[in-house]
């Protein structure tokens, strides 16, 4: 019989982080002050980050130690098991072999948790009372309320309006972990007044309620910033998966030939695919594949230009080297609220840019056919976001059965969809809508993004 899931033991955490930058061909263009056109420095981030994050934000070294107070946590749900996707294989007759490592055992029921526990840590570690954040679909926002009550700091979130709408659970499980969650655009913020002058039904963005977050952290003293994606220290600690994923596959005796993920920032693919890259960066393995699924109706990878841009809509941050679709771009409102983002992490956009990574983009109705194959075989119901790999996988398996490769595919199912079921309910009911790229909307986004 064969093996359908492979475990380590507690004591086979990462002890550290894997920092991508110390294996990069070429520097991260650096982060540019708008007002200036020049490189931010430390100072400009201390206002919403403590210090700590910011020098892993910067830092060069290969390994970042792992606080024990964090690997104490981690091990409430790390590490978390690898799947061998045997059912659904046996149903897409496909020679591939097909591994997912399974972030849903975390109490929050994503990855979010490995970068908000760390998060929450070195706030309090500086003292800090309260971290203002923002959240899509509300996985973000439920994880960093679970790790700032572990390490008893305050919460406030702000949730995106149409997830807020079509994901109450996810509101009420903030809320039962201590957090404050409110709809952006909000009367809360400067921004989110002026936001709903203009359009009292908003449905919101994240880019929008990053701005509300920021000011809302840079105007109270006790308060800094969290952010769940696109940074380089939230890919760092994200690392644990992937880490946690070679060892898995050493039991199993196989590695990737390529690898999926859903990509609206950049956290959950990175932290599993970075581990994996190390070994295509240093010549290991230079015919290793590894594929971004977006969604067509925000495809940041697939369609936007690469090119410095704000990473919020108030331009309240400073400008990024990335792939955008421009800041002022609302994206339709698909139920994979965490991929309704303008831009996309900078290490995974230099990175795809190179030519180390590749993207695919799909519309919601074929994602949720594979989520709904996948809950057939597989068991396990998982998150609109997550579903975008899903479908990128059974492509790659149908492939391999047209071919009749032996390919390794390897992906993330970075969550679950437990509340997300009114998107399966509007799926099973024929009432989900395909959202085109909208190309008018983001050319004139894309029209405002300063020059640099």
């Amino acid at each position: 019989m064969k093996q359908m899931k492979y475990l380590l033991d507690e004591e086979e955490i990462p002890k550290a982080w894997y920092n991508i930058q110390a294996d990069l061909p070429s520097p991260l263009d650096p982060p540019i002050n708008p007002a200036t056109k020049e490189p931010i420095g430390p100072q400009d981030l201390a206002r919403i980050f403590p210090m700590e994050l910011i020098k892993q934000e910067v830092s060069q070294e290969r390994w970042i130690p792992i606080p024990e107070e964090v690997r104490d946590v981690y091990r409430i749900w790390r590490p978390t098991p690898l799947y061998r996707a045997l059912r659904l294989e046996k149903a897409l007759k496909t020679p591939a072999r097909i591994y997912y490592k399974w972030e849903g055992v975390s109490p929050p029921g994503s990855h979010k948790p490995n970068t908000a526990v760390a998060q929450a840590y070195y706030n309090m570690k500086e003292g800090v009372q309260r971290l203002a954040t923002e959240t899509g679909a509300g996985q973000w926002g439920s994880a960093l309320a679970f790790g700032t009550m572990l390490f008893g700091l305050k919460c406030t979130v702000y949730m995106v309006r149409v997830s807020y709408d079509q994901k109450p659970y996810r509101r009420i499980l903030m809320e039962t972990w201590g957090a404050e969650c409110v709809p952006s655009p909000s009367n809360r913020t400067e921004y989110g007044r002026r936001v709903l002058k203009e359009d009292p039904n908003n449905p919101g963005s994240l880019g929008i309620a990053i701005s509300e977050a920021i000011e809302d952290a840079a105007t109270h003293d006790d308060t800094k910033y969290s952010l769940g994606s696109v940074l380089n220290h939230v890919l760092l600690h994200q690392t644990v998966i992937g880490l946690e994923a070679k060892k898995q596959l050493e039991l199993a005796g196989d590695y990737p030939d390529v690898i999926f993920g859903c990509v609206g920032g950049g956290s959950n693919f990175s932290g599993l695919v970075f581990p994996f890259l190390a070994d295509k960066l240093t010549g290991k393995k230079p015919e290793l594949r590894a594929v971004s699924c977006e969604p067509k109706a925000c495809p940041t990878l697939t369609k936007g230009p690469y090119m410095y841009d704000f990473g919020d809509t108030a331009a309240m941050t400073p400008l990024l080297k990335m792939y955008t679709l421009g800041h002022c771009f609302v994206p339709p409102p698909i139920h994979a609220g965490g991929l309704r983002y303008h831009g996309d992490a900078p290490l995974l956009c230099k990175l795809t840019h190179e030519g180390y990574m590749e993207a695919a983009a799909y519309h919601q109705t074929e994602v949720f056919n594979a989520a709904k194959l996948f809950a057939e075989t597989e068991g396990f119901i998982p998150a609109p976001e997550t579903s975008h790999a899903i479908k990128g996988v059974v492509d790659e398996a149908l492939r391999c059965r047209e071919t009749g490769e032996e390919r390794v595919i390897l992906f993330n199912n970075s969550g679950h969809g437990h509340f997300d079921l009114a998107a399966y309910d509007a799926f099973l009911r024929g009432k989900l809508v395909d959202y085109e790229y909208p190309e008018k909307l983001v050319k004139e986004a894309i029209a405002k993004i300063p020059k640099v």
